[in-house]
Formats: structure tokens, C-alpha cells, sequence
């Protein structure tokens, strides 16, 4: 039972990921890898401010800022060098590799013996269901903060950027610079999934980013996936399916792992179970044609 909440603690954190992958390709159409490496980032500087015992008021703030700035560098050279956003956000990503080694010193920076946000609360015998209050009260607030922005005039100029980019430069927005806010709000939710996962794991890591795109499209593949069978319209629902696949991506490698595949499997089982997810759909499709 307790692998399964572990699981379950784990989709919580990388729902961050999953937001930030849902406002990069299903809001802009921008397919963003720079979300390895900011992610890496959130991490690294989350740890590097945890060994030096800096106040998390201090290290929150730090991690969103690190990955907005990761984002809009990727805007920037898209929108106004003219460069393929696929390639930017790789330029940025491989960057972004260097920076973190620097910023740390070296490969690996472990936890070890330092509190992290994760004690505030000790309700609980078990430390999971404490960790899983703080982490749920966590997504919450920023799950209501993303669906409050997106339900703001300033939010329904981002969706319709990236629905139809020329009518809504035709009415005066400035469609360049919501691309570079959209990727910047995208990478800093990104880094708010490294800043959880460090302290859920207690290290950061040069290689943690490695993949980490899967498990955000994977969770955006499975929502999406629900969304257009149930035809659902609601952002806040749509929001809350993006959290829900997040949860389901980790509860598929948990079972398979439950079941005893080999663990040298893992991402290919990953593979082809977004592969399965994404074709699903369409093999409905053709059957009902």
C-alpha cells in the first residue's frame, strides 16, 4: 500500500510538469524541451538553498524565478531570433545542463539530515501521509492560481494565441510577448515539480531532468485523452484531468514494476504506453468509420 502512495506522492509532484506541458503545446502549439532541463533547475537550486539553510519564502520564489527565466529565454529565441521553437527550447535545454553543473559543483548534491518543506507537518506516524497533506495542499493552491489566470482576460488572450494567432494580432495583442510569458509561466510551474521532488527524494541530481518530458506528456496525452471522449470545455476540469493523468502516468510504472518487470525496462514501458495512449483514439476512430 505504501508503494502505492508513493506513486501517488510522486504524480502530485509532477503535476507542475503536466500543467507546465498543458500551457506550452495544448495552449501555444509550442513543443517545449526545455522542460529537462528547467526542471533540473528547480532541483538544483531547491538543494543548493536547502544546504544553505535559507528559509523556504526565500527558495520558492528563487525556483519559480529560475524557471521563468529558463522559459522566456526559449521565447525569447524563438520569437525574436526566428528560430524553430523545437530547436530553441533544446538550445536552452542542453544551456541549461552546464549551468546546473555549475551552480552545484558537481553530479550529484544530497539532503541528508536537512529539513525541508516536507516536516512542517508530523500529524501522521507514517511520514507519506504527512508529506502527502503538504504536497495536495500545495497543488491546490497553484492549480487555482493557474485556472484563476486562464479565466482572466490576460489568460483568454494566451488561449487565443494559440487558437488563431493572426485574428488575435489582428485586435492589437502583442502575440510575441504572450509567447515568451506563456513559456516563462510553463517552465516556472516546471521547476516547481523539481523544487517537490528534491525535497520528496532528498537530492538533486545533474541526470533527473533525463526523460522527464515523457511523464509530462504522457499525463497531458492520458487528460487530453479523457477530455475529448467526454468533450469537456471546462478549463478548471480540464485542469484537474491534467493532474488526474499526472497521477495515472505514476500509478502505470508503479504496477508495472509491482508486477515485477525488470526496472532496466522502465522507459521503454514508458514509451509504449504514451505510444498506446496517443494511438488509442485513433484506433477508435477507424473502427467506428
Amino acid at each position: 500500500m505504501d508503494f502505492y502512495l508513493t506513486a501517488l506522492l510522486q504524480g502530485l509532484c509532477f503535476s507542475g510538469i503536466a500543467l507546465g506541458i498543458y500551457i506550452s503545446m495544448k495552449i501555444f502549439n509550442i513543443p517545449d524541451i526545455t522542460t529537462d532541463g528547467s526542471y533540473t533547475l528547480g532541483g538544483v537550486v531547491t538543494a543548493i538553498f536547502l544546504t544553505h539553510h535559507q528559509p523556504g519564502y526565500i527558495i520558492l520564489p528563487a525556483v519559480i524565478i529560475s524557471g521563468a527565466v529558463a522559459g522566456a529565454l526559449t521565447g525569447i529565441i524563438h520569437t525574436k531570433l526566428k528560430i524553430n521553437a523545437l530547436l530553441a527550447g533544446i538550445l536552452v535545454m542542453t544551456s541549461l545542463r552546464s549551468v546546473n553543473l555549475i551552480l552545484m559543483g558537481r553530479p550529484n548534491l544530497p539532503l541528508n539530515g536537512i529539513s525541508s518543506l516536507f516536516d512542517i507537518i508530523n500529524v501522521f506516524s507514517n511520514p507519506n501521509q504527512n508529506t502527502f497533506c503538504i504536497i495536495i495542499v500545495f497543488v491546490i493552491i497553484i492549480t487555482l492560481l493557474i485556472g484563476y489566470l486562464l479565466k482572466t482576460d490576460f489568460g483568454i488572450a494566451m488561449r487565443a494565441t494559440g487558437n488563431s494567432e493572426s485574428m488575435i494580432r489582428s485586435l492589437g495583442v502583442n502575440t510575441d510577448r504572450m509567447k515568451i510569458i506563456g513559456l516563462a509561466l510553463a517552465n516556472a510551474l516546471t521547476a516547481t515539480s523539481g523544487y517537490l521532488i528534491t525535497q520528496f527524494q532528498g537530492f538533486a541530481d545533474i541526470n533527473m531532468g533525463i526523460g522527464i518530458v515523457i511523464v509530462g506528456l504522457g499525463s497531458v496525452i492520458i487528460a487530453e485523452t479523457i477530455i475529448n471522449w467526454m468533450k469537456i470545455t471546462s478549463v478548471w476540469l480540464s485542469l484537474i484531468l491534467m493532474l488526474t493523468g499526472a497521477i495515472i502516468f505514476q500509478f502505470v510504472l508503479a504496477v508495472t514494476l509491482d508486477i515485477g518487470v525488470n526496472p532496466n525496462l522502465l522507459m521503454l514501458v514508458t514509451a509504449v504506453f504514451v505510444l498506446l495512449i496517443v494511438s488509442l483514439p485513433r484506433l477508435s476512430f477507424k473502427k467506428s468509420l
